[in-house]
């Protein structure tokens, strides 16, 4: 977090960087999510700083109101920034001034008030099932290196097969999927929430390979997927993999490896799985969130009804 300057005064510094690591031990939010919250707050620094004419401090925050928030929020939106973000950003600022409130610090009920901004709706994009068999068979993968190719085959196929994020498929270490004995996996995803996932004797296949063909060891308190050099693997380099199969197989721009999550909830809705089953499965902590997959079911259903009836 230091090696940003940060446009405030120290006292807002300090209870900044307290709120931060709050967040990441005690919250136990993601990474990912606490690195975004430390750019949305340094943001609204920022814009303090030409709003009150200076470096703000607690003081200058201890009672703002809602037109201030507005202001940054119209700031932000004329740079460009989409509703989701501008959403995420006043969510850091609401929990900030939370916290601080929780001190006697500041007054959060101008943030409480600002309405979030409305969300556009939109629905996951799944691959086919043919497609997704295609972007996990190991006869697909471009890497010249084979256990390179078996490396990505496999992590492929656990974020398909088991419906991991990406980060948790790559948080994997060597002392796990070890074996034919280990069906399921207990994986921690975000906010710390534990869950049980199993998988499938193809991705226990696709694993063994790539430790067969693997020329480095493996640690059981270590990573289990390895970059070209030895070190613990890196999403992009994933994500570039994905990308080089997009044009090779033309699959649409939408076939990312968090598509592959999608396509296994989906999938599983699509036969029979149950909503329940696939939240607990997927790790969401809300049903709601799970839900937004009977919306993928439903259009594609639509889709085959308009293409195929002859009145449509």
């Amino acid at each position: 977090m230091q090696e940003f300057l940060i446009s405030a005064k120290p006292d807002l510094q300090a209870a900044r960087e307290a709120w931060l690591k709050m967040l990441a031990r005690e919250r136990r939010l993601s990474a990912l999510t606490v690195e975004a919250y430390e750019r949305d707050t340094r943001q609204f620094f920022q814009f303090l700083t030409g709003h009150c004419a200076g470096p703000p401090g607690i003081a200058d925050i201890s009672d703002l109101r809602p037109t201030d928030l507005r202001a940054f929020m119209a700031s932000r939106r004329s740079g460009g920034v989409g509703p989701r973000t501008l959403g995420r950003g006043l969510a850091a600022i609401r929990s900030f001034l939370r916290f601080l409130e929780r001190r006697g610090l500041v007054n959060a009920a101008g943030a409480a008030a600002l309405r979030a901004p409305r969300q556009p709706k939109s629905l996951p994009k799944p691959l086919t099932a043919s497609d997704a068999r295609r972007v996990v068979s190991s006869g697909e993968q471009l890497a010249e290196e084979p256990w390179i190719a078996a490396r990505n085959a496999a992590v492929l196929t656990l974020l398909y097969g088991s419906g991991l994020r990406i980060s948790e498929a790559l948080g994997l270490c060597g002392g796990e999927l070890s074996g034919e004995g280990d069906t399921v996996l207990r994986i921690t995803g975000k906010g710390g929430k534990t869950r049980l996932v199993p998988v499938l004797p193809i991705a226990l296949q696709a694993v063994a390979e790539y430790r067969r063909l693997c020329p480095y060891d493996f640690d059981p308190k270590a990573l289990l997927f390895r970059g070209a050099r030895g070190r613990p693997l890196n999403p992009a380099i994933v994500q570039r993999e994905m990308q080089k199969l997009r044009g090779a197989l033309n699959l649409p721009d939408t076939a990312t490896p968090h598509a592959l999550r999608h396509s296994f909830a989906t999938h599983l809705l699509g036969r029979g799985g149950d909503l329940r089953t696939i939240q607990e499965l997927l790790g969401h902590a809300s049903l709601s969130t799970t839900q937004v997959y009977t919306g993928v079911d439903t259009a594609r259903l639509l889709e085959v009804y308009e293409a195929a009836h002859p009145r449509a």
